[in-house]
């Protein structure tokens, strides 16, 4: 089937056009084909010289056009900067031995973080192994590893920073300058906590270096990543900060800046640079489940890094401050359960012994609201806030205390340096000659503690759990013992029955227990079931 033109006169609404416009029509297009031949004829033929179609008025205003337009941004002028700055460290460790026949140890026991931790996860996949995975490391004589990282001068006299996990336990440190260059440096001091170091090059002078940001970085803005991934040296790579205050578990004093400019293995320890061409962060981590980069990385904060440098510089150590309480968050329920209006502040769980917490009369229950009028947003911020005064430091607490607000004066401790070990919450003596009375509303079956082998004296011990109940959500477990409901010691199931009501009655939708579990105790907010 082939298309047949249409006939517009057949049409009903077709009407001739006048002969004027026709007639302009056919003069147009006469005209339009007579400078055609006229252009052909040009091109076909003899020419005097080159014609450069490119040199018209038109093309000019096009390209006049086309400069008026923003540019792409680019970064070789910051990068020309500070890449000198930058160093690739390498380190050899005597004391470890390869863990297999093969010398394969890059995937056991090198990583220098407590094993199953989200910071040894991340050391598996980012910056303190010296190979990418699946290759082998190779012993240089017996027991010999090597690991490679990142750091970059913080001085002219050759102080540089990097990772702990980068330098911690290296037997001999070595440094690669941006020109090639190799010195050799020793550890000035470590930080566990915060995973930074402070390594000195010696051997040379006048080193090129980076200077740490002043301000905050706001997410949105571009970062630059410069280091040395999988060995190959000084790599740059650009993104933008994707979050800040990012906690991964690795501690209390977790503050990352999270930043999706690609970070691999070896570029631990690098620096993260703005715009400006300061050090906004140090890249300490990243999140793959390859190994990769997938444009998930932490880096510390520069404001914590210049704390932390400040005392590795001046004693080769950091000393923080302590006020000796286990704390926790201040959850919805738990608000609630308190009469709170927010749920913010940290919930004191339990005061250590002799602590300056305890000796200025902080109890288990209270809520710290507020240091030195800061307010505090949650048990992390509490954390960082006192961690970043000196002992001795005398500091003012806000604090609710069974519902009152109160200001409590101390003077700060200095936080051990060994790190504490967790409780143990495995109650293996439990005991099974009662088991308890059922308190269906909760979802527990309770007993006076001192009738439960193991279970101590005080409180009234957990000897069932319904799975399907609201306490069995919240964690509660067989053995678990209450010492507190809404505030009052409990000893029987009496007590505890008494205290839900007396919740109930104050129209409260949760109530608050204090639970010990192994050495250590926690507030719970538990929902009250209607009826």
């Amino acid at each position: 089937m082939t298309d047949r033109p249409t006939d517009l006169s057949s049409l009903p609404s077709y009407r001739a056009p006048r002969r004027s416009l026709l007639s302009a029509r056919k003069f147009a297009l006469m005209a339009s084909v007579v400078a055609g031949l006229g252009i052909a004829a040009y091109g076909f033929g003899p020419s005097a010289g080159p014609v450069d179609i490119f040199t018209t008025s038109a093309h000019a205003q096009v390209n006049n056009e086309v400069r008026k337009v923003a540019q792409p941004i680019g970064f070789a002028d910051i990068v020309e900067r500070v890449k000198p700055s930058v160093i690739s460290v390498k380190v050899n460790i005597n004391e470890k031995v390869a863990k297999n026949d093969n010398g394969d140890n890059s995937e056991n026991g090198d990583s220098p973080f407590q094993p199953g931790s989200p910071m040894e996860r991340f050391f598996r996949r980012f910056g303190g192994g010296d190979l990418p995975p699946g290759l082998r490391a190779i012993p240089r004589g017996r027991g010999m590893v090597t690991g490679q990282g990142s750091g970059f001068f913080i001085s002219a006299d050759g102080f540089a920073v990097t990772n702990n996990h980068v330098v911690d336990g290296a037997d001999k440190v070595e440094v690669t300058t941006d020109d090639g260059k190799t010195f050799s440096a020793k550890v000035i001091g470590t930080d566990a906590r915060t995973d930074l170091a402070l390594i000195k090059v010696e051997g040379g002078s006048n080193f090129p270096f980076a200077k740490l940001s002043d301000g905050k970085p706001r997410i949105g803005d571009w970062v630059l990543a410069v280091g040395n991934p999988f060995g190959l040296g000084g790599t740059v790579t650009a993104g933008i900060v994707s979050a800040s205050g990012r906690d991964i578990g690795n501690g209390p004093y977790d503050d990352f800046i999270q930043i999706d400019a690609p970070v691999n293995k070896g570029n631990s320890g690098g620096p993260a640079f703005n715009t400006e061409g300061e050090v906004m962060g140090v890249n300490t981590a990243i999140y793959s489940p390859s190994g990769g980069s997938v444009g998930i990385a932490f880096s510390i904060p520069a404001s914590t890094v210049k704390s932390v440098v400040a005392q590795l510089k001046d004693k080769g150590s950091v000393s923080r401050g302590w006020i000796g309480v286990q704390i926790q968050p201040v959850t919805p329920d738990i608000a609630d359960s308190l009469g709170m209006k927010k749920a913010e502040g940290a919930l004191v769980a339990e005061p250590q012994a002799n602590g300056p917490a305890a000796k200025a009369g902080i109890e288990s229950g209270d809520v710290i609201t507020a240091v030195n009028g800061e307010s505090v947003k949650d048990a992390r911020e509490l954390a960082r806030t006192i961690g970043g005064l000196s002992p001795g430091s005398a500091v003012k607490l806000n604090v609710l205390h069974k519902g009152q607000d109160k200001v409590i004066n101390l003077s700060l401790g200095q936080l051990p340096n060994t790190l504490e070990a967790k409780a143990d919450i495995d109650n293996s003596d439990k005991g099974s000659a009662n088991r308890g009375t059922d308190v269906p509303k909760l979802g527990l079956t309770l007993a006076p503690a001192n009738s439960v082998a193991g279970a101590g004296k005080e409180g009234v011990v957990v000897t069932d759990v319904d799975p399907k109940s609201a306490a069995a959500e919240r964690g509660f477990k067989e053995g678990d013992v209450i010492l507190e409901v809404a505030g009052k010691s409990v000893t029987n199931v009496g007590d505890v029955r008494e205290a839900i009501t007396a919740a109930r009655n104050d129209n409260k939708n949760s109530v608050l227990m204090r639970v010990k579990s192994g050495g250590s105790s926690r507030f719970v907010a538990i929902p009250l079931a209607k009826g």
